[in-house]
């Protein structure tokens, strides 16, 4: 009986261990790059063997390409179906050097794939490098930025990719079931991973990290016109756009990108720290953004419509946003929410009115439980011939700062509306910190908005500013919780009327501004 125990506990045992730690992967399915000829040595060009490798593990049906410890320097290599590629931990992967090297623009390339997969613990790294000149780019959306660095004094010099520094780190087109985890990538030369038309993708724990100061065009992740996407858990700490969602025709008809989350994630831009692109064709949709934190980005949250498109069905919940401002030739004022609907023409005069699309559509936006800190006004800016619709921003704390060393300070209003139907302010409060500014006016002003619903908003004047009411209303519906009180299309009014008006009429307003307590 003795026996029989041990036997079943022997058994037992074995059956816990083989449940607890599966086996390694058969070697056949292996492909060590090194065993294709690859040295690991920075000095040789790596992209022959990583290509045989991956070649090889493609025609046996899928497989794992293994990166072990070691630098492998290469050109663009071609990604396969079914093939899982593995940077280990001490293993680096280094963009060669040279326009000849990147026929796919790219270091890894897939188009037309299923199940592709990049991970690991290693580093997949660009190698950018800039140099810094006199401006000679036209960039027609920076240029009030422009004329008031030059106003101030500025050398108006700014960096640009040395010629010999090009390529995406990851560019994929048309692909399905994508995994890409755990991996850094650090100074790319352009977006860093760029994604079109792919589906069930899938990016969690990767660390991308390009030049705050230098990294021009150098994105973080870029999904355009993609559908099933998830990230989280990631860092991204980029110049120009963290994470940023397109729908172009770079490809191919231009596709909706849709159904989108992302959560845990940590985000800094030179830029804008997550944006709804301005390239927008078709549609940005049915997107949830959560418990994500940006700090010390140009910009926060983004809304941009200039092609026509539609950004609809957003949910953003749960973050923080730390903004500053930063140099001139970036997007953005160290402004922490920034809705914009623009026809391509009325920002850059070359262009022909004729062959520019009509005003897009944002609508459908919620954003909820933010805490913001930025030195530039959050504007929510919709298009006379395209309003916003049905946006609403409920418990938010926004303080706006100002740094007296800056070369030019522009902002006057902590939050700014025009253009929209049916916005709802709930739950926000505006804190102006010290030292304040000899241009801040208003905690909130409003153009052009029927259904202006405020309900337990504390936005005052700012400290030391001309007499001013906090509201300055120009053409606006407005709806204020829990009483309500219209005034329609009035060229102005000053809010401390708007509530003894009300207060007359026994309503009592969730609202705070300069004159707010209800008479004794």
């Amino acid at each position: 009986m003795a026996q029989l125990g041990a036997l079943v506990a022997t058994a037992l045992l074995s059956a816990t261990l083989a449940c607890a730690a599966p086996p390694p992967p058969r070697s056949e399915h292996v492909f060590d790059v090194r065993a294709f000829g690859a040295s690991g040595n920075r000095t040789d060009d790596a992209r022959p063997a990583i290509q045989r490798a991956i070649d090889a593990a493609a025609s046996a049906g899928g497989g794992t390409v293994l990166f072990p410890p070691g630098e492998y320097v290469s050109g663009s290599l071609s990604l396969r179906s079914r093939v899982r590629v593995v940077i280990d931990a001490g293993a680096t992967v280094l963009s060669a050097k040279g326009k000849a090297a990147f026929p796919k623009e790219a270091l890894f390339h897939g188009e037309d794939l299923d199940g592709v997969t990049l991970e690991g613990r290693g580093v997949v790294d660009g190698r950018a490098e800039y140099e810094w000149r006199a401006n000679d780019h036209e960039d027609a959306y920076i240029e009030p930025n422009r004329v008031r660095a030059a106003a101030a004094g500025n050398a108006l010099r700014r960096p640009f990719p040395t010629k010999d520094s090009v390529g995406h780190l990851v560019r994929l087109v048309r692909c399905r079931d994508v995994k890409i985890r755990d991996l850094s990538f650090v100074r790319s030369p352009s977006w860093t991973i760029h994604m079109w038309g792919c589906e069930r993708v899938e990016i969690e724990g990767v660390d991308v990290r390009t030049s705050l100061e230098e990294g021009v065009w150098a994105d973080g992740i870029d999904p355009d016109g993609c559908r099933d996407v998830r990230i989280s858990n990631c860092t991204i700490e980029t110049g120009d756009d963290a994470l940023v969602f397109y729908s172009t025709n770079l490809f191919g008809p231009a596709r909706a990108c849709e159904d989108v989350t992302v959560t845990n994630c940590r985000l800094t831009s030179s830029s804008s720290a997550l944006k709804f692109c301005d390239g927008n064709q078709v549609a940005v949709r049915r997107v949830a953004i959560s418990n994500c934190a940006i700090t010390n980005s140009n910009r926060g949250l983004a809304f941009m419509v200039f092609d026509g498109g539609i950004v609809e069905d957003v949910v953003v919940s749960n973050v923080t946003i730390e903004c500053t401002r930063r140099d001139w030739f970036w997007w953005g004022e160290g402004d922490p929410i920034h809705f914009a609907v623009r026809r391509r023409h009325e920002l850059d005069p070359r262009l022909d009115a004729r062959s520019t699309p009509p005003a897009g559509t944002i609508r459908d936006v919620r954003i909820r439980n933010v805490v913001a800190r930025g030195r530039g006004t959050s504007s929510l800016a919709g298009h006379a011939d395209r309003p916003l619709e049905d946006v609403s921003i409920e418990g938010l704390s926004l303080r706006v700062s100002r740094d007296p060393t800056a070369p030019y300070e522009s902002t006057e209003s902590a939050i700014e509306v025009r253009h929209a139907r049916r916005l709802t302010l709930r739950d926000v409060d505006v804190i102006w910190d010290e030292p304040a500014s000899p241009t801040w006016r208003s905690g909130l002003r409003a153009f052009d908005v029927e259904g202006l619903e405020l309900d337990r908003l504390r936005a005052r004047a700012a400290d030391g500013s001309r007499p001013e009411p906090s509201i300055d209303e120009r053409r606006v519906d407005l709806n204020l919780r829990l009483g309500t009180l219209r005034r329609r299309r009035q060229r102005r009014a000053n809010l401390e009327e708007i509530l003894l008006d009300a207060f007359r009429e026994r309503r009592h307003l969730g609202v705070l501004a300069d004159r707010t307590r209800e008479p004794e």
